[in-house]
């Protein structure tokens, strides 16, 4: 089995999964594999395929939510010469592609109503027509299907079709997120640097510090193995020192005092904030009213924010900026202006 379908952990929820995936790799039946971003889905897949009576047939892999509503069926079932504009020469599609092999479908709960209903019919009759052809073409192809969605929850939804899902789904495989795996974490984490150091031209990985150890295990994964490997790895080339262990991480490569703040089609696609209560409303239109200099109340409005920003960031002017959306060097003008400066540097 080739490297990248090689599934890292002893843990007992992953190798649950992996037991599962096992057995039903013999049999000649569609199989689902759900779980979070990164956790593995499809080298679960590949593991289904290499496993299976049709290891040595075609794996064909093709991610659904990548391709528009226009393009799928295209893709999936192939077309003739002329079928539309562009077409100058037939093609097959990923079905005839993988004909006695493996069709990974990842994303499949992205898949529009007319590509589920056609997608319906290779599976039930392994019978499929190029897009401008008139005669039906006959395949033998095991589905695996791949998700990050809820698909029961589409079905009541009425964004999956139930009649697919019940075929689809003879074997449904949940492959548990990283946090569910904290005995894997250190595992995985030498895995990756393992190899990461040999890509490097190190002559041996030198190992993690006790800190970076610490901040390995307690880090929640979000993007779980996909992160990890991204995260170990840029930890390793950014040491840069084979003879010591790694003592600095990153989790958030985006991390960085002069990230673009948020944009303003961003902003403006946001929903607005919820109805002001009509007695707070008639509250502050009396207390606006009540304004004599309105220059001297915004100045003393913007002092009170600066004040009570700077006295929760514990007086850490980064943070400061970051918690009220400026640069460092414009929250240092408006201390400045206020007379708040030296009070914030002391």
């Amino acid at each position: 089995m080739k490297d990248s379908a090689t599934l890292v952990g002893q843990s007992t929820e992953l190798l649950d999964a992996i037991e599962r995936a096992s057995l039903a790799a013999a049999l000649n039946r569609p199989v689902l594999v759900i779980g979070e971003r990164g956790t593995g889905k499809e080298m679960v897949a590949e593991r289904l395929h290499r496993l299976s009576l049709r290891w040595d047939e075609p794996f064909i892999a093709m991610n659904c939510a990548a391709m528009s509503e226009n393009l799928i069926d295209a893709e999936l079932f192939g077309y003739e010469a002329g079928a539309f504009t562009g077409a100058t020469s037939a093609r097959r599609g990923r079905f005839e592609e993988a004909d006695g092999g493996t069709l990974f479908l990842d994303e499949v709960g992205t898949l529009s109503s007319a590509a589920q209903e056609r997608l319906l019919r290779v599976v039930e009759y392994g019978e499929l027509t190029r897009l401008g052809a008139n005669r039906p073409l006959t395949v033998d192809v095991r589905i695996v299907g791949a998700t990050n969605e809820d698909l029961p929850a589409l079905v009541d939804k009425g964004h999956f079709r139930a009649d697919l899902l019940d075929r689809l789904s003879f074997e449904v495989i949940t492959l548990p997120p990283l946090r569910a795996r904290s005995d894997d974490i250190m595992e995985l984490a030498n895995h990756f640097a393992r190899r990461m150091s040999v890509e490097l031209g190190w002559p041996d990985f030198p190992g993690f510090s006790r800190e970076v150890r610490q901040q390995l295990r307690a880090y929640a994964w979000p993007g779980n193995v996909r992160e990890l490997k991204n995260v170990v790895e840029r930890a390793l080339y950014r040491w840069g020192d084979p003879a010591t262990p790694v003592d600095a991480l990153q989790f958030d490569p985006f991390d960085s005092p002069w990230r673009p703040r948020q944009s303003i089609v961003m902003a403006a696609a946001e929903p607005k904030a919820p109805a002001v209560e009509p007695a707070v409303a008639v509250a502050a239109a009396e207390q606006r009213a009540a304004v004599s200099d309105l220059r001297a109340a915004m100045a003393e409005y913007e002092r009170d924010i600066l004040v009570r920003t700077l006295e929760t960031c514990r007086y850490n002017q980064r943070a400061a900026a970051e918690a009220l959306a400026v640069t460092y060097d414009q929250l240092r003008h408006c201390l400045r202006r206020h007379g708040l400066l030296r009070a914030a540097t002391s």
